[in-house]
């Protein structure tokens, strides 16, 4: 299964654009980064059969090991591309948020759109690494 992060804004170079890529070249998964503009612009096609998690402070907050059984079901019932939309400054559409299968939240507070990419790649590694028995994610 792809895992597309599909985000506002550009990141440039930056502390988290290489944060974001270190996490992102770890994931044994297909991976794309796609930056679209702060407003407007089209996405990419979707593969067929693709699911849509839109982050949003407003979403359900998931624990690692839940986070990573959701991947997993997805992938096990033949999604082709699991998408994770990052709004920029003033956050999604309406239209965005309700065409999400899932929102998520990594809490209450509003991160800045920069480190939510960096945030996401590395729950993303989390996931794969728990859902391959690797030793990365210790529970405690």
């Amino acid at each position: 299964m792809l895992l597309h992060i599909i985000a506002r804004g550009k990141i440039g170079r930056s502390p988290e654009a290489e944060l974001t890529e270190r996490y992102l070249k770890r994931i044994n998964w297909p991976t794309r980064m796609t930056e679209l503009p702060d407003k407007g612009g089209s996405p990419p096609e979707a593969a067929s059969n693709s699911i849509n998690v839109v982050l949003d402070e407003r979403g359900k907050s998931l624990g690692s090991i839940e986070f990573a059984r959701k991947l997993e079901g997805w992938r096990d019932t033949g999604r082709r591309e699991a998408r994770f939309w990052i709004g920029a400054a003033d956050g999604h559409d309406t239209a965005v948020r309700d065409q999400a299968d899932l929102l998520l939240s990594f809490g209450p507070a509003t991160w800045p759109h920069m480190m939510v990419r960096a945030m996401l790649a590395e729950q993303l590694f989390r996931a794969t690494s728990i859902l391959a028995n690797h030793p990365y994610h210790r529970e405690g």
